[in-house]
């Protein structure tokens, strides 16, 4: 009986889990080992930190989850991985060994490579996790109670950039609902070399719609930003031309900030020899599996995925939720056609589906694959995709509690779009 471990219990750990159980069957093991007994919808973590929603709207124990569909659940996390002996180390002392293992760690957030950064120094806010949301939430609240200046962004050599983007104008439009929004100017500060950028070098006229959302909501913004400290209310960043030339240097005050960080890999993945680049993601071939450890596959923000473009202030790659569904889909076929003694491995499309809530609006952004150059590349924006954010929140807290992957009517609606998780088979 073959023994799957998976290592992380977020969208991804959640979707290859389910999905391995639902392929392989019974014949299987499956065991997730997880950072806490919670699961986190990371997508709702900009409405907690506005109030729209409560930390219990959006965790829930995962555990009960998985044990309703066979699947054996440690919150103790890994300590230690012995990839030559197929063993991991947990952090309660426990050892459990596999036949193959499945990474969906997500990131170590490094706040420590800007002086003052974070919730936990307190320089600035966070929605990276449920719990930094909470924090965030508790800053705003001051906020309105004694309005001043925001800046909302992204420290150089972040790769997410879309929760900055929604979290930056559905603060505007809350702060107009309140009546205070002309008390509180905002600037967007970002390692981008241009809004919409995204780490994707645009989608579709991103960079278009962007600049229309943010002139239409008095909003202003600075690109090519390296922000290099964040002490006693002030946000200290050098502002670069295309040659990478420091042509200004800002010293913004403000009453509450909110910067997403860049990511590293998680030290018990990064500490592996030859499985990790020199951050610590995890090098994988195109079907989601290590060239040094074959019975090794990863998915998500663990995965090391080089920039799509040179830029004057370093930026990365995000690795989005259809994205990540995508390689975790990849794969489970992968471990299956394993499995049944073939090496009829697929790829994963890479595609990338994003919904950017804006208060009452938002916009979505189609790109196939993910990174250019792409056989589809769409923008839209309307009250339509505030709705979808809210329906595919529920919808997929629903997924988590019954167990499904992927059912048939979500794969029908994603066809219609021209969206399929895998390359057809060569």
């Amino acid at each position: 009986m073959a023994h799957v471990a998976v290592v992380g219990a977020g969208l991804g750990g959640v979707s290859v889990a389910f999905e391995l159980r639902e392929k392989l069957g019974k014949g299987a093991k499956v065991t997730v080992i997880g950072e806490g007994a919670e699961f986190n919808f990371v997508p709702s973590n900009p409405w907690v930190a506005l109030g729209t929603r409560k930390r219990d709207d959006v965790v829930m124990p995962i555990g009960d989850f998985f044990s309703k569909r066979d699947i054996e659940f440690s919150p103790a996390g890994v300590k230690e991985i012995k990839a030559k002996e197929n063993t991991l180390v947990l952090h309660d002392g426990g050892e459990l060994i596999y036949d193959y293992l499945v990474l969906c760690t997500g990131p170590k957030l490094d706040f420590a490579a800007v002086e003052g950064a974070g919730p936990d120094i307190g320089g600035s806010q966070s929605i990276c996790t449920v719990d930094h949301a909470v924090t965030s939430h508790q800053d705003y609240l001051k906020l309105c109670e004694n309005p001043g200046s925001v800046i909302i962004g992204a420290l150089p050599g972040a790769s997410c950039f879309g929760p900055a983007y929604e979290y930056v104008l559905s603060l505007e439009y809350e702060l107009r609902k309140k009546k205070i929004r002309d008390r509180v100017p905002i600037t967007f500060v970002t390692p981008e070399p241009y809004i919409g950028h995204m780490g994707l070098g645009g989608v579709g006229d991103s960079k278009g719609l962007m600049e229309h959302k943010f002139r239409e909501h008095g909003i202003k913004w600075i690109c090519n930003a390296k922000v290099t400290k964040l002490i006693d209310g002030v946000c200290y960043f050098d502002e670069l031309n295309e040659a990478g030339e420091v042509i200004k240097q800002h010293q913004l005050d403000y009453k509450h900030a909110m910067f997403l960080p860049p990511f590293k890999g998680s030290p018990a993945v990064a500490a592996v020899e030859e499985l990790c680049n020199p951050k610590g993601f995890v090098i994988t071939d195109k079907y989601q599996r290590s060239p040094k450890y074959p019975n090794i596959f990863a998915a998500g923000v663990c995965v090391a995925i080089p920039p799509i473009e040179a830029t004057p202030v370093p930026v990365g790659a995000p690795k989005t939720g259809l994205m990540i569904e995508s390689m975790t889909s990849a794969i489970v076929s992968n471990i299956e056609a394993l499995e049944a003694g073939t090496d009829e491995l697929v790829e994963p499309t890479l595609s990338a589906l994003c919904l950017a809530d804006m208060g009452n609006t938002g916009a979505a952004f189609l790109a196939i694959p993910q990174n250019p150059p792409r056989n589809r590349n769409w923008t839209g924006s309307g009250r339509w995709v505030h709705w979808a954010k809210v329906a595919f929140e529920k919808y997929f807290m629903y997924k988590v509690r019954r167990g499904t992957s992927e059912p048939i009517y979500e794969k029908l609606s994603l066809r219609f779009m021209g969206v399929e998780r895998l390359k057809p088979k060569k």
